[in-house]
């Protein structure tokens, strides 16, 4: 057990870390490799972590291929413009309005997909409406926040829920149904409460008169409105797989290279540069910390955090939901949600619940809002604003995470009982 924690502390350290430019995929692989030599997992042990995560792994590439030939059409500055106009300039209004877009993109495209595409565009919108550092702080952290807290309504809103509904083989349908009521009480205690956090930080008026008209933001008119059709057909795509037990990644990967052919005929976007930029470390990220993390249950974690859930459940059924879903916050936010959603979904497996795989949902997707390293996407997050030249603090970042997480993690959890 000490050997399998020790080699999982010190890949997740050298993921977030990144010494000299290191990729968080080959990390997440030599990790890998060096519990199989050290005997930690066995060579069957990484065919059934390949096993557990293909699927979620390819939908989770289809969703970002298929944003980032969107965002290349303008889709995502058109919508942005577009909830920045729809505000006439009221301070309050534009944090309610950019956040509800977050929420929508983080359902539709991964909050990944948020954290990758919309966080760079919003924060050239405010920087050309030239609010001050501390109003774009709160505009900035909001969007951050919204887009995992935000991610829980579809099985294609976070790599988490993916692996999850996999793992527990549900559908497409009984998921969105289960998960409607959390996921609209968590958007609401997030509006609530980040405004009512920021409110003395958020300008009651904004010039929004010379900023550019939404239709100017648009690259390609024909593609733009092919892809309100595309993405609803690939809704219904979803649903029909969903019916014929098929794997997502048949549907997200599968139409998001349908979508770049079309992109491509109509010279919307260059295929090579787009598939190119794609995210695939990610791929290598997900099997090869998952073998990692396997190596804890190998060495008797998930056992333990069964037992707990066990003792949860003998108190009594909301005891079980609240608590299995701050065990997994609380766990997403010091080793990362990736991780440990793996892990509670063992440990949930051997409890006898599958019903809590639900809570250990919500859980890791708003558990790791208290921390920087809680998941990919605040990782992604910080690292686009980085470039951008915006940098925020671990101290600045709990201070609000901290005080914000917890109470709308509970909310959310209320919406499953």
């Amino acid at each position: 057990m000490a050997l399998a924690i020790a080699l999982f502390l010190v890949t997740l350290i050298f993921v977030i870390w990144q010494p000299r430019g290191l990729q968080i995929g080959t990390t997440a692989v030599i990790g890998a490799t060096l519990a199989v030599i050290l005997g930690v997992v066995s060579l069957a042990d990484v065919w059934t972590v390949t096993s557990i995560v293909w699927d979620a792994t390819l939908a989770f590439i289809g969703i970002i291929l298929l944003s980032m030939v969107l965002d290349e059409i303008g889709f995502f500055e058109w919508a942005a413009l577009k909830m920045v106009r729809l505000s006439k300039g009221n301070g309050n209004l534009m944090f309610v309005y950019m956040m509800i877009l977050g929420a929508l993109v983080a359902a539709f495209f991964a909050n990944d997909g948020a954290a990758l595409i919309l966080t760079p565009i919003i924060l050239a919108k405010m920087k050309y409406l030239k609010m001050n550092p501390v109003a774009m702080f709160a505009f900035l952290m909001a969007g951050g926040f919204i887009g995992d807290s935000a991610s829980n309504p579809l099985v294609i809103s976070n790599l988490t829920n993916i692996v999850t509904a996999g793992y527990f083989q549900i559908g497409f349908w009984e998921y969105a149904r289960t998960m409607f009521l959390p996921n609209l009480l968590s958007i609401i205690a997030s509006i609530v409460v980040l405004w009512f956090f920021f409110r003395k930080d958020i300008p009651t008026h904004i010039d929004v008169d010379n900023l550019a008209t939404p239709e100017s933001a648009i690259k390609n008119m024909t593609m733009f409105r092919l892809s309100w059709w595309f993405l609803g057909l690939l809704m219904v795509g979803y649903f029909i797989g969903d019916t014929y037990h098929l794997p997502i990644s048949v549907f997200a990967l599968g139409g998001a290279l349908v979508f770049l052919a079309i992109a491509t005929y109509f010279k919307a976007t260059k295929p090579i540069m787009t598939i190119k930029a794609a995210p695939w470390q990610v791929v290598w990220f997900s099997i090869g910390l998952y073998v990692v993390v396997y190596g804890l249950k190998n060495g008797g974690l998930t056992t333990y955090l069964a037992n707990v859930i066990i003792e949860l459940q003998s108190v009594g059924s909301v005891y079980a939901v609240i608590g299995t879903g701050f065990l997994s916050a609380i766990l997403s936010s010091v080793m990362n949600n990736m991780p440990t959603i793996m892990i509670m979904d063992i440990a949930i497996a051997e409890a006898g619940n599958s019903a809590l795989a639900y809570a250990n949902i919500i859980g890791c997707n708003l558990g790791p809002k208290m921390t920087p390293i809680g998941s990919l996407a605040t990782l992604l997050w910080l690292h686009v604003l980085a470039q951008k030249g915006v940098k925020i603090g671990w101290g600045e970042y709990m201070k609000v995470g901290l005080v914000i997480t917890p109470l709308v993690l509970l909310v959310a959890l209320l919406g499953l009982l």
